[in-house]
């Protein structure tokens, strides 16, 4: 990670309740008036536009489940941690950790990149400490301040720069994975082309449809080298 140029950062963490998107919201206004780009899910990512109009009659003909729903949004974070972030941030509060964060974790430390966990709350079930298998998942201690992220990333980036180079870029990355950050990258490309801002069901309605026919001859087509 070369920390002279701007870095666009995964922000990873509960969404489920308007507490928790302003939490998250404030991590990535941290970060970006430290100079960071941020990737928040619930702002740049499939949710934004997509999870809130999936009941709607005007998408109950195009997803038969909500099977091709997930697997999209799947994709698309998966592109985004492996490949077009630099760097990583989970939210860790909250009574438990969030299983999608734990996920997404786990993913950004398997693909070499500098992963900081933010703890503030001390709700725990271990005793006071918390699972070792995601403390594990980064190379620093918790962070417990927001302010403190920014100069985490930099000092955990510098720890793995000192290791050299990860190998988790091309076809060392298991077929199966290039396949999935490849239909996240076709969809994140068909995003940016869309005027999405002002969403509204006929918009994501669009979306969902373009989403399908992507997914559909993603599913025609095995793993290729990409």
């Amino acid at each position: 990670m070369d920390t002279d140029k701007t870095q666009i950062v995964y922000c990873s963490g509960p969404l489920f309740c308007p507490e928790e998107i302003g939490s998250m919201t404030a991590i990535s206004t941290v970060l970006e008036n430290a100079g960071f780009q941020t990737f928040l899910p619930h702002r740049d990512g499939l949710e934004a536009y997509i999870l809130k109009f999936v009941n709607s009659p005007v998408n109950i003909n195009v997803f038969k489940s909500r099977d091709m729903i997930e697997r999209a949004v799947f994709a698309l974070d998966v592109f985004q941690v492996v490949e077009r972030c630099n760097a990583f941030v989970f939210n860790m509060n909250g009574r438990v950790p969030d299983e999608g964060g734990v996920a997404e974790t786990a993913i950004a430390f398997a693909a070499g990149k500098p992963v900081v966990i933010y703890k503030n709350d001390y709700r725990t079930v271990f005793n006071g400490c918390d699972n070792s298998m995601v403390n594990g998942l980064t190379f620093l201690p918790k962070i417990d301040h927001i302010n403190k992220i920014p100069g985490a990333i930099k000092k955990a980036a510098n720890k793995l720069n000192k290791q050299g180079p990860s190998p988790y870029t091309g076809e060392c990355i298991p077929p199966a994975m290039r396949k999935t950050i490849k239909l996240g990258r076709r969809i994140w490309q068909m995003m940016n082309k869309l005027n999405l801002k002002n969403s509204t069901a006929l918009s994501a309605d669009a979306l969902i449809r373009q989403i399908a026919d992507i997914c559909i001859n993603d599913n025609e087509n095995p793993p290729d080298n990409e």
